[in-house]
């Protein structure tokens, strides 16, 4: 009988780190949750990803086969401001734990994002168009992707969207606030992608895990199926919500920020779908279900 694989999951206490929390068995295989903050209630090992002594200490010791990297900086707007740490967090950490892996022979599951794309497309971005990250953030985000392309560790990358969860501070939370707080509300309808749970993509990492379906290696896209702007994500919140908030659609002109954002980023899942099998649900029906864990827990 082989022996269980040892998980190590980075930036375990983030939204995509709690939703596969959520996920281990018992008796399947043995997960490690590493993070540099703390979560009540939970077992969190304190690893600091951009020192890669202690990555390299804590693989040995735990005798880890897979390293699945949720954490990152993910502040696309303090990232203009804060290259350095977007960086470190993005890119540099994502290097050392791609080394790690090689050294080890270990997989690395590593989480990027649509942003290293420009957005000036019309039709959903597969996987090998040619990236062209607007920020900081898609910037660094894209140099941790050739970091770990580029080390000759195993790997699978799969790029995702807009992701939320019942966890953390994310856009799905903030609507339910805010739309049955305020009677009128304006948000972009000039950006369009996919909201993604981060519960779905977490079913497709412990999934694979579970069936050691690591091959073949390479770059995957994985959201939830469907498009749509910020505007209709919004309605569909406070719809779903039962709130009247009178919600307005604007331009991103209208707000300006210190980062671009791309205009339309949605990702081609036909790769992901073919590869490993996957069913993958329409956005809607995951932000309801999420929604319906978020007024459970309260």
């Amino acid at each position: 009988m082989a022996r269980k694989l040892h998980i190590l999951v980075t930036g375990a206490n983030g939204q995509l780190g709690r939703e596969i929390r959520r996920r281990v068995l018992p008796d399947g295989p043995r997960y490690l949750f590493s993070d540099v903050s703390r979560l009540p209630g939970e077992e969190t090992l304190y690893l600091d990803i951009t020192d890669i002594d202690a990555v390299r200490l804590v693989c040995e010791s735990e005798h880890v086969d897979v390293i699945v990297n949720c954490a990152a900086y993910t502040d696309v707007e303090r990232a203009e401001s804060d290259t350095a740490m977007a960086d470190l967090l993005n890119h540099r950490a994502a290097a050392n734990l791609a080394l790690v892996a090689k050294e080890r022979d270990a997989v690395l599951i590593h989480i990027s994002t649509d942003y290293v794309f420009h957005g000036d497309r019309s039709e959903p971005y597969p996987e090998d168009w040619p990236t062209a990250p607007l920020g900081v953030y898609g910037a660094t985000k894209l140099l941790g992707e050739k970091a770990v392309t580029d080390s000759g560790c195993r790997y699978l990358i799969f790029r995702t969207a807009w992701l939320y969860s019942p966890y953390g501070k994310n856009f799905v939370k903030t609507m339910m606030r805010l739309t049955a707080e305020r009677e009128t509300l304006s948000v972009v309808f000039d950006q369009i992608g996919t909201p993604t749970a981060a519960a779905d993509l977490a079913g497709l990492i412990t999934g694979l895990v579970a069936e050691r379906h690591f091959t073949p290696q390479g770059i995957y896209h994985y959201t939830d199926e469907g498009v749509c702007s910020w505007y209709d994500f919004a309605c569909a919140i406070r719809d779903l919500a039962g709130n009247r908030c009178d919600i307005r659609p604007c331009r991103s002109s209208e707000y300006p920020t210190k980062a671009a954002r791309p205009s339309y980023s949605v990702l081609d899942k036909g790769k992901v779908r073919r590869t490993f099998g996957v069913s993958i649900p329409h956005w809607y029906e995951s932000l309801a279900n999420c929604m319906k864990r978020i007024d459970e827990n309260h």
